[in-house]
């Protein structure tokens, strides 16, 4: 019997995700690669495979509930337990107007991926994290998401716009903290990432950080320890450390 510990990714077939993947498969993970589109998750895996990692692919549209729990029979089918759960996918839209001036369709959009998918993915995947004897969810957030640094005149926050993307990342830290008091019990260890501004689709690759170093930081909470942290939200791969403001 397989001792690997099984880590699902969304949105893991490119940017960040499919960074994340490789990093965790390179410290033997078997990895499975959420991803809306077969031929893409398929193709990732692939490519994954033939580095030596463990990947498989499937298909889960983190926007809908019936993709979401299909996602999860297959993958109980093929596994017993799911140890760690990377939620990565998610979305940007619009031109970062101010919030006057944004979009309520848009917002709605992103609220649905980057808040409401998560804890869709995070409910329906929640038994075969029980399963696991040292299971780590790590939700991908955002330092546009705190709210400290919002405020705070000094931060480049705070002249950034996109309202309904950063309010959905807000969203994301709340469901965050509130799964890591529900869960601490079980052992279950709850953790939002900021990988910093990364050069990916989501922002036409304007960003100065590589994905392989935002993938870090994910990388630290999805294998954290028994005296690891919970209900944090951590930046540059300093689990362990300082926590980055809400």
């Amino acid at each position: 019997m397989s001792t690997k510990t099984v880590t699902l990714i969304t949105g893991g077939n490119k940017g960040i995700g499919f960074a994340i993947a490789r990093q965790l498969g390179a410290l033997e993970h078997t990895v499975w690669i959420g991803c809306r589109d077969h031929g893409r998750g398929e193709k990732a895996a692939a490519q994954l495979r033939v580095e030596g990692i463990d990947a498989r692919s499937i298909v889960i549209d983190v926007t809908s509930d019936a993709s979401v729990c299909a996602a999860a029979a297959r993958f109980g089918e093929a596994s017993k337990v799911l140890d760690v759960l990377v939620n990565n996918a998610g979305i940007s839209l619009g031109a970062f107007p101010p919030a006057s001036e944004e979009r309520i369709e848009d917002i709605r959009a992103m609220f649905d991926v980057n808040a409401f998918g998560p804890l869709r993915v995070t409910q329906a995947f929640l038994p075969l994290l029980r399963k696991s004897n040292a299971s780590r969810i790590v939700m991908m957030s955002s330092g546009l998401g705190s709210l400290d640094a919002t405020v705070d005149i000094a931060n480049y926050v705070w002249n950034v716009g996109a309202a309904g993307y950063c309010a959905s990342k807000s969203a994301l830290n709340m469901f965050t903290i509130k799964l890591a008091k529900e869960l601490l019990a079980e052992g279950v260890k709850v953790n939002a990432a900021d990988p910093g501004y990364t050069a990916t689709d989501l922002n036409h690759h304007t960003g100065p950080r590589s994905v392989d170093e935002a993938a870090v930081i994910a990388v630290r909470l999805a294998t954290l320890g028994p005296l690891g942290p919970t209900g944090g939200f951590f930046h540059d791969g300093h689990a362990n450390e300082s926590r980055h403001p809400w």
